[in-house]
């Protein structure tokens, strides 16, 4: 795994060794069936891969095609800027902002990546649940 900074995003980055372990951790073959995790931006969007290698970012809460954007990953052999503070730690937003929680310091807080793999499927389960109740445009 690779962190820090790259510009204003921070990334993580998994390595070939953890791909399956986070695809697995975010059960993203239940919400985007044909793509797989390779890392985080900016703690609230995962960024995924499809079977072309390309890359995109999506909300970690709702994993919904709809929200799929495009993201270039940094060029092999970038060297993001490392920042202690925030090694191995994911922010989370207590309630998430599809669900109506604030950005704010009284809705966050820092989890492991186990715990961050739990969240995502929690509320993903959640939305997918009502989704065709509260979410459809």
């Amino acid at each position: 795994m690779e962190e820090g900074w790259f510009g204003d995003d921070y990334l993580i980055l998994f390595a070939g060794s953890e791909l399956r372990a986070a695809c697995k951790r975010y059960a993203i073959s239940d919400w985007l069936l044909g793509y797989e995790v390779v890392g985080l931006k900016g703690w609230d969007d995962l960024i995924v891969r499809d079977a072309g290698f390309r890359t995109y970012s999506i909300p970690a809460v709702p994993l919904d095609l709809r929200y799929l954007e495009p993201f270039a990953l940094p060029e092999h052999g970038t060297v993001l800027e490392n920042d202690h503070r925030f090694t191995g730690k994911i922010k989370w937003h207590v309630q998430p902002l599809a669900f109506g929680g604030a950005v704010a310091d009284e809705n966050t807080t820092w989890v492991d990546h186990p715990t961050h793999g739990e969240l995502v499927g929690y509320w993903n389960k959640l939305y997918h649940s009502i989704k065709p109740q509260v979410f459809t445009p």
